[in-house]
């Protein structure tokens, strides 16, 4: 294919100014997923380095993580794990509490979500500061998941957060990368 019909990914990632708040350079992935073609593709790389490897679990976070994961558990024959705030889940929780850039929030999965053992790949659509993703892995590895790698669409390099989940012996895989956050 020529690159007008198959641009970079990158190029369907919307950037909205100042939101949530100033300074802040969004990067929204709506756009991505509207995008028939984009979206395939945004999943079938974040499947491919998984292809022919054994994996049980795909586990998704609240709530971009679960449209991804949900998609990528598909093309895997794998399970899917949801990853919920706290008080979201009907049965028996583990939680894990995760400092965020102004106090502390909660995340939970349920106790029964996987056999210890089980291979697991984390998937979201970006990975900023780490704080989700880390307490994310550490809870799966709570449960005994032997957790294969953390994916996401998009990683914000200059916040580091792909370095605390590789600090936690856990590969890191993106599809691009944006300066700044």
């Amino acid at each position: 294919m020529n690159a007008d019909r198959n641009p970079p990914l990158s190029d369907s990632v919307r950037t909205i100014r100042d939101y949530p708040k100033p300074g802040i350079m969004f990067r929204d992935i709506t756009t991505l997923l509207g995008e028939p073609r984009a979206f395939r593709r945004a999943v079938d790389e974040l499947v491919q380095p998984f292809s022919g490897t054994k994996i049980d679990k795909v586990a998704g976070m609240e709530a971009r993580g679960f449209i991804l994961g949900g998609a990528v558990a598909h093309q895997l024959s794998a399970g899917f794990i949801p990853i919920r705030k706290k008080g979201k889940l009907p049965h028996a929780t583990v939680s894990i509490a995760y400092s965020l850039e102004y106090g502390i929030d909660e995340m939970e999965i349920h106790e029964d979500a996987l056999v210890k053992g089980e291979r697991v790949i984390l998937v979201d659509d970006l990975i900023a500061t780490g704080g989700t993703a880390t307490a994310a892995v550490q809870l799966l590895q709570q449960l005994g998941a032997e957790v294969v790698a953390a994916v996401f669409v998009i990683d914000l390099p200059d916040l580091g957060g792909a370095a605390k989940v590789r600090a936690l012996g856990v590969p890191v895989l993106s599809l691009m990368a944006f300066e700044g956050h």
